[in-house]
């Protein structure tokens, strides 16, 4: 019989803050004085929003250029679709007990709580049975195993490494090892890149958004709104020219995506190099979107934040994230090869496949419980172009070339520059902070940062998985920026 999902704040006072949280910072900055300006900051996502703050702290004066009508990037509030928080890209909070943003408190209140420390398994139109979970446990941890092991010679695709021995459990461990971690297929997915990765086996959610969450936090940051950067010149003089004029800064730095660099959306003169050049190719973004469905009553009969997978014998599958914060909102999660082609038939193509896949594991009556509906489709948001940068095989040193700095005046910061919280909104932010210490040692004015000003996190009580053979590295996670999209 359905369960009524569980919910501790009134829907009309959750949105009303979620809303205000994610308006207010989106008000456009005056425009530019006179006076000189110390740093330019390009994109107004995670990175640009922490090196904002951090250069204001150091007392310096800073631009911050968004080429969209909104802050957040990849992470993204919707409140109004559903009449409940909508996460439109990044959702999650991995690895909480390392996570920069825990140790931040945004000056408007937002709860954080941890996510449910394990997921369901469908099989058909049933959950998967003890023994059926320990097998698939087991086929998990040979992959992981093989993977890392692997890694260690040499940077190879991670399908290669795949061992022979998943039996009918492969598609399921080489979506949530591939897509549903990177965005990548495992053939398109470096194996350094997979082993380095930080543990992200537990996780926070935010109540009113993890996108309200940064947009509180980017309160008091100046942003000019609207305004994309078309070149930046940092022969003599550093100038960087938008569609509204020309700004002159002794330091840049850009954290716009790798793909939007890629496609050659801003011109740098003198031309970047060539090691620089290679290395937005091989940190491309992978493919992953929402489709969000309104499943009012909880027909599904779970629980608030339910992960739920299938067992898949292809690559047309997905996975569920069931009543988000104890809300009817279900997102149906779709990612990699099959992903990308899906979400470039359009939103209605997404939905149907979405229902679809819903009925063979709940029945087709389930078709008639869904309401309102959205999907996500990022591989066409013309200022991201993709989900979260996953490195290809062989591309995982880029990072590191990318924390370089070019003529010492253009830096580069955003989840891609950060070789283990890579895909995440937490490894975002810390490449921020950094690209902004960089830049305050090269002008001068370094001083604490605000999360050191602000105090210590806050104790939070971490999720815990239930006992497995071995506890999977990456088993449950989700992409940042596109889910934390990823």
């Amino acid at each position: 019989m359905p369960r009524k999902a569980p919910s501790s704040i009134s829907r009309r006072s959750l949105l009303a803050t979620a809303a205000a949280m994610v308006a207010r910072p989106a008000i456009a900055a005056p425009a530019p004085e006179a006076a000189p300006i110390d740093v330019i900051i390009v994109g107004a996502g995670a990175a640009g929003i922490a090196a904002a703050r951090r250069i204001a702290a150091a007392g310096r004066r800073y631009a911050l250029l968004e080429a969209s009508d909104h802050i957040g990037g990849r992470c993204v509030t919707d409140t109004t679709s559903f009449g409940v928080p909508f996460d439109r890209g990044a959702h999650w909070l991995y690895a909480p007990t390392i996570n920069p943003l825990t140790r931040l408190t945004p000056r408007r209140a937002v709860e954080i709580y941890p996510a449910p420390p394990s997921q369901k398994i469908r099989i058909g139109r049933r959950f998967a049975r003890e023994g059926e979970l320990e097998d698939f446990l087991a086929a998990e941890v040979r992959a992981t195993r093989a993977i890392d092991d692997a890694a260690r010679k040499a940077d190879v695709p991670c399908a290669q490494v795949m061992p022979n021995d998943l039996a009918d459990w492969r598609g399921t461990v080489e979506f949530m090892l591939g897509p549903f971690l990177s965005g990548k297929d495992l053939a398109q997915l470096s194996a350094l890149d997979f082993s380095r990765a930080a543990e992200r086996t537990t996780a926070n959610f935010c109540r009113q958004g993890l996108g309200a969450l940064l947009a509180a936090l980017a309160e008091g940051v100046n942003v000019q709104l609207s305004t994309p950067v078309k070149a930046i010149d940092s022969r003599g003089a550093l100038k960087v020219q938008t569609a509204k004029g020309t700004l002159t800064g002794r330091a840049v730095i850009v954290t716009v995506s790798t793909n939007v660099i890629a496609a050659g959306r801003i011109q740098f003169t003198p031309e970047l190099p060539h090691r620089t050049i290679d290395v937005f190719g091989r940190l491309s973004l992978g493919s992953y979107d929402h489709i969000a469905l309104e499943l009012a009553g909880n027909p599904l009969g779970l629980d608030s934040d339910d992960l739920v997978f299938e067992k898949s014998a292809d690559t047309h599958t997905a996975a569920m994230l069931a009543n988000v914060s104890g809300t009817p909102l279900c997102m149906i999660e779709v990612a990699g090869a099959f992903g990308r082609d899906l979400a470039a038939k359009g939103e209605a193509a997404m939905v149907a496949f979405a229902s679809d896949w819903l009925a063979s594991l709940y029945g087709a009556e389930i078709k008639k419980a869904i309401g309102r509906s959205r999907a996500t489709r990022w591989n066409n948001e013309p200022w991201i172009l993709g989900a979260a940068s996953a490195a290809v095989p062989g591309g995982q040193l880029s990072r590191r070339i990318l924390m370089e700095p070019v003529n010492d005046a253009v830096w580069f910061a955003g989840e891609a520059a950060h070789e283990t919280l890579w895909g995440t909104v937490g490894g975002a932010w810390d490449s921020g902070e950094r690209a902004a210490d960089a830049v305050l040692r090269r002008i001068g004015g370094l001083k604490p940062s605000p999360a050191e000003v602000e105090g210590p996190r806050p104790k939070l009580k971490p999720a815990r998985r239930p006992i497995e053979p071995r506890q999977p590295r990456l088993f449950g996670s989700t992409p940042s920026i596109m889910r934390e999209q990823r």
